[in-house]
């Protein structure tokens, strides 16, 4: 019984995540792209410009500036899907798959604006009196008591589907594989348990300090793990350049080949844009709990910062994954779908006896940096949920689940996880559809005057 009971789960996650959450979320942020005046290419600069503009982040409406809110989002974003998922979408759709992800970048960006508008616009207090934004808040403030059902079904998913299960797993999975399997050291349940407490451990030092150390910690950090990840991928360039030329035509050339048909151009761009838009989540919710807790007043200024994050994830740090791999081509005839194991090995392969364990440093900087936001993003559901004054018990819970991710095989865990995050994208585009008006409007007003 309860086998059948776990395959269907499997299954129906399976069903949800793949078509029908791509539809969603492509579909959704096309519709906001061409409605916007394709808000993602013309208004770049001016993205930029709010980002260094300080006079707004003085409001005392909210936790942090919109820089740190920008940089928190960036860490939940920038994770094992910027390597993994990289590697996996070239071992699909080949490497036409990329320029596909740079395109779903660009609507991922629009969708990302409104996101950040809206959740300046529509704040809502919580049961301690404090304004907090997000999906739910958008839902409750914006659309009013009838949709109030649809802002507890966001806030309970979302309790579930910002748990690092399948973070924690993969990074522990790694260690073992890079470090203490080669050394000798049998991967036992006791090992795991012990990286499992460490784990935690670090995790706690952050998150305990609430939003602000969060904020503070990713505001270091984000700026940091790209730049290092660029010098990494910069030197790789650097010794095959006569490559590039070759690895940047094939990027296009494959976007559009007709070699198997237009089914495999459509399925080479379906894959390429799925694979960024569970990347950059936008559309999904996350981003407006995080650019919530901002101190800017001007919801088109947020929005602005906010669309910068799917550039600098699903753009540019996929774009630094992508260039190794295809330089090394090992992504072709794998066997399985293994990508955290493809990329690993196209930094060996390029970077004899050190490229994996170059590779291992970056992918604990994303790791944990995804660890330290998806616990705030828990918090403020279990706040909006049970009330202020039990949000901090979900910290420990959080914990706890780390270390028990590292430990169990997660199987049904996984597919539940991952549906929960996928159901969140539902109430939150329905949403950002439903008040996109408001936001054109305050658009109009703000392009007029800058």
């Amino acid at each position: 019984m309860l086998d059948k009971i776990s395959s269907a789960i499997t299954e129906l996650s399976d069903f949800v995540c793949g078509y029908p959450l791509f539809f969603l979320l492509i579909g959704g942020g096309l519709f906001l792209f061409c409605y916007s005046g394709a808000v993602s290419l013309r208004y770049l600069r001016s993205s930029l410009a709010a980002l260094r503009d300080r006079s707004s982040a003085t409001s005392d409406k909210g936790q942090i500036s919109s820089a740190q809110a920008l940089m928190s989002a960036i860490a939940s974003t920038v994770g094992m899907g910027n390597i993994a998922g990289v590697a996996i979408a070239l071992t699909v759709g080949g490497p036409g798959a990329i320029f596909w992800m740079w395109v779903s970048a660009l609507v991922g960006m629009s969708t990302k604006f409104f996101e950040g508008a809206l959740s300046i616009l529509y704040k809502g207090r919580d049961s301690a009196g404090e304004l907090q934004g997000g999906t739910m808040y958008i839902i409750r403030e914006g659309l009013g008591r009838r949709w109030r059902p649809l802002a507890y079904f966001f806030a309970t998913f979302a309790l579930i589907g910002t748990l690092c299960v399948m973070q924690v797993n993969q990074l522990v999975e790694s260690v073992t594989t890079v470090f203490t399997t080669p050394a000798g050291i049998e991967n036992t349940p006791q090992l795991r348990l012990l990286m499992g407490v460490c784990i935690g451990f670090v995790v706690a030092v952050v998150i305990l300090g609430g939003i602000r150390r969060i904020s503070a910690i990713s505001a270091r950090i984000v700026p940091l793990m790209v730049t290092c990840y660029m010098l990494l991928v910069l030197l790789i360039i650097v010794m095959n350049i006569d490559k590039i030329p070759g690895v940047f035509a094939s990027i296009f050339t494959e976007a559009f080949s007709l070699k198997a048909g237009i089914g495999g151009v459509l399925a080479t761009a379906l894959t390429g844009a799925r694979r960024a838009a569970y990347v950059n989540e936008a559309g999904v919710g996350t981003a407006s709990m995080m650019h919530g807790a901002s101190r800017n007043d001007n919801p088109i200024r947020e929005g602005l910062i906010a669309m910068i994050g799917p550039a600098i994830d699903s753009g540019l740090v996929c774009t630094l994954t992508a260039i190794p791999i295809l330089i090394a081509g090992n992504y072709a005839d794998c066997e399985g779908i293994k990508g955290l194991y493809i990329a690993l090995g196209a930094f060996e392969q390029l970077l004899p006896g050190y490229g994996q364990y170059a590779l291992m440093v970056m992918v604990f900087f994303f790791a944990f940096s995804t660890m330290f936001s998806y616990s705030y993003y828990g918090q403020k559901c279990t706040n909006f949920l049970f009330g202020a004054q039990h949000a901090y018990k979900y910290n420990y819970f959080y914990l706890f689940m780390i270390v028990v991710a590292a430990v169990v095989p997660l199987g049904t865990v996984v597919a539940v996880m991952d549906l929960s995050f996928a159901l969140m994208a539902l109430p939150t585009m329905t949403s950002l559809l439903l008040l996109a008006p408001r936001v054109k409007a305050l658009m109009k007003d703000y392009f007029r005057n800058h």
